[in-house]
């Protein structure tokens, strides 16, 4: 019981300070560069071929440590103070992983770590718990793998199980990170009944197509991507009221309800525009210390600066996002602009506290 008292309100501390705190200022310096959160690429590779996934290059080095600990200096000094590693997939470099999150979380930094669960061992999730790391984001798509779906729950169930046994000693929030395709509805119900008997939360995705204008030469699967056709529109229409149904509930999931409601006009090309906080309140760290104003982007040509020496031109950041915003309903960016609605604020926190 103490534990659990003490791992609500030390989640509470390191929110205030890591998301509301920075969230403050950027509002306060509206016209400023201010990321609430930066994506820290630091690996193209990755172990599991995902067949929707076009953001990962087995052909490219990934970040060196340098580069990684200048970024979050460089970060620090802006107010930003989340940071999620990211690939391709981390743990191809476990020393090197354990190295940021150390350097992440003694410098105030919310650390946390997506990943296909694959390459974790006891040995890795205690020392990571160790490092400090704040959250895992332990993507997951099927029960069962599937064709062009590897990440499925019974391939890394004792890695899942040694996750949630350990999640209150060390302090990190956990979470399935759940893309929805036109192959596993089912399954992403499923998934989201163990996280709720697991007491942990989802975040869910709606895969999307790579963007035209976005050079993918690398993506060896734009004919069998499992994108979302006509003939399933009804049914993730029926998975999306479940789910929202279920957040009513106080089920904990990252996505707003807005957010999950307006997957089923994205999947038919009629997404109204939002207000994308990408190159504003948020961007990506490439492995060369080079930037891009969101995940999405990673791959599009374009200078937008270095760490220490950004250049998001509101003007361009403006051109790019009217192009890609019809296509797009990326749960981090569209999640921010509904909290940068100031009404929308006391939601944030209800929702917080109740599942601490």
């Amino acid at each position: 019981m103490l534990q659990n008292i003490n791992y609500k309100l030390n989640n509470g501390v390191r929110a205030i300070r890591r998301w509301v705190i920075p969230y403050l200022n950027s509002l306060i310096h509206p016209d400023e560069l201010r990321p609430v959160l930066c994506y820290l690429y630091t690996e193209w590779r990755c172990n599991i071929d995902c067949h929707y996934c076009h953001q990962y290059d087995n052909t490219q080095d990934g970040m060196d440590i340098d580069t990684a600990k200048s970024a979050i200096d460089w970060l620090k000094s802006t107010g930003c103070r989340v940071v999620p590693i990211m690939g391709g997939e981390p743990l191809l470099r476990k020393d090197f992983t354990l190295e940021v999150i150390r350097y992440g979380t003694e410098n105030g930094f919310f650390v946390y770590l997506p990943t296909n669960g694959y390459l974790m061992d006891r040995a890795f999730i205690d020392e990571m718990g160790k490092a400090g790391v704040a959250a895992v984001n332990l993507a997951v798509d099927t029960i069962a793998p599937k064709k062009g779906l590897p990440k499925a729950l019974l391939n890394i169930e004792p890695q899942f199980r040694y996750l949630v046994e350990k999640q209150k000693k060390y302090g990190y929030l956990l979470f399935f990170n759940i893309n929805i395709c036109r192959n596993n509805i089912k399954d992403v119900k499923l998934l989201t009944e163990i996280a709720h008997q697991n007491n942990i939360g989802t975040d869910y995705h709606l895969n999307e197509p790579p963007q035209d204008f976005v050079d993918v030469e690398h993506y060896k699967h734009k004919d069998d991507g499992l994108f979302i056709i006509p003939d399933k529109y009804e049914e993730v229409d029926e998975l999306l009221d479940w789910l929202i149904e279920r957040q009513k509930r106080g089920w904990p999931m990252v996505n707003s309800i807005e957010h999950l409601m307006t997957f089923k006009s994205r999947m038919r090309g009629t997404i109204e525009p939002w207000d994308c906080r990408a190159g504003i309140n948020g961007a990506l760290i490439r492995p060369d210390g080079s930037l891009s104003p969101c995940f999405d982007l990673i791959c599009y040509d374009h200078d937008w600066g270095t760490i220490w020496q950004p250049r998001f031109d509101r003007e361009k950041l403006s051109e790019v996002k009217r192009q890609c915003m019809p296509y797009c309903s990326s749960t981090c960016f569209h999640t921010m602009a509904y909290y940068y609605r100031l009404r929308s604020v006391p939601q944030w926190v209800r929702k917080h506290i109740r599942v601490g």
